[in-house]
């Protein structure tokens, strides 16, 4: 992979880790609202959850690298939870997506580092 592609890797990784760490609280503080506050929000997080998708599906196409199929898996996983009632667990598919993306972004830095980029 280019020094363009591991500098948009390693941008895109960092925005992506940002919005899954809200999603992932999210999920584990939705149990404690109101049950008449409960729908709006799952309603909220299935909104981020799938701009956080098409962010995955962009750099997936832009880097043409193949481990972002597995963050998409999770986070596809991750909707249908939300989309089932059960947003709740969403947070363990977003956490699994979290993981990925961390080493993901890790490897793109690890390059960029060893170029004297960063």
């Amino acid at each position: 992979m280019n020094i363009r592609n591991q500098v948009l890797t390693f941008s895109q990784s960092e925005k992506i880790k940002s919005a899954l760490i809200w999603i992932a609280h999210c999920a584990q503080i939705l149990p404690g609202l109101a049950p008449s506050h409960q729908r709006g929000a799952e309603n909220v997080m299935a909104a981020m959850v799938s701009m956080v998708l098409d962010e995955v599906h962009l750099i997936r196409r832009l880097s043409s690298d193949t481990n972002w199929i597995e963050v998409e898996k999770h986070i596809d996983l991750a909707l249908v939870m939300i989309n089932s009632g059960v947003a709740s667990e969403a947070a363990f598919h977003v956490t699994n997506a979290l993981t990925h993306v961390t080493t993901i972004g890790r490897g793109a830095m690890s390059v960029l580092k060893d170029s004297g980029i960063l």
